[in-house]
């Protein structure tokens, strides 16, 4: 019998967030500070997770008809402790699969906002 998470859009946030903790400042909670790159990140957990059920709906979270076919071969477990493990090891996967992907884009975005911050101040005259 397959089981279903029931888990709400807030709650996969805040799971993503405590995990992000565990990362060094630089370069991972500096990357995922970027509004776009921590939507991919949600984005990409939930796509993952079957059976995820939206806190304002009863309806499921559409999924791409390639990540389908994997995702709802997946069963969970009940127990709530396998579950939460589940959730951070897809955040861990979410993770890494950005950074590599997107890697020349990150740390051009990183450099630019080194450089601009790191201009003398004029300020003092």
């Amino acid at each position: 019998m397959k089981t279903a998470i029931k888990l709400t859009h807030k709650s996969v946030i805040g799971e993503i967030e405590s995990v992000l903790d565990t990362y060094p400042y630089q370069p991972y909670q500096q990357v995922f500070a970027i509004p776009d790159l921590r939507q991919e990140l949600v984005s990409f957990v939930i796509n993952r997770l079957p059976g995820f059920y939206s806190e304002t709906s009863d309806s499921q979270t559409p999924l791409a008809d390639d990540k389908k076919d994997s995702c709802l071969n997946h069963k969970l477990s009940r127990n709530p402790l396998e579950q939460q493990l589940h959730l951070q090891h897809l955040i861990h996967q979410g993770i890494f699969s950005i950074i590599q992907e997107k890697g020349d884009s990150i740390s051009r975005q990183l450099c630019e906002t080194v450089q601009l911050g790191c201009q003398p101040s004029h300020w003092f005259g």
